[in-house]
């Protein structure tokens, strides 16, 4: 595992095409942004945990045409 520490509004790239962004720092959360090709799928690891079915509709974060945001 790599462990990076990163501040507010800097980046990290992941291979060419995604990239991570650090948007927000308060107290114990950070906020994150992902951009990511639309093939890519980007889960948060408690979720993938559960099965499909069990799975909210995209209930959190929100999307545009260049990125995804996880919360």
């Amino acid at each position: 595992m790599l462990v990076l520490s990163r501040k507010s509004g800097s980046a990290i790239a992941v291979g060419d095409d995604i990239e991570i962004e650090v948007l927000a720092i308060r107290g114990n959360q950070v906020k994150i942004g992902i951009r990511a090709p639309e093939a890519v799928t980007i889960v948060r690891s408690e979720l993938k945990a559960q099965p499909s079915r069990e799975r909210p509709n995209n209930t959190e974060g929100s999307r545009d045409q260049s990125s995804r945001m996880i919360g």
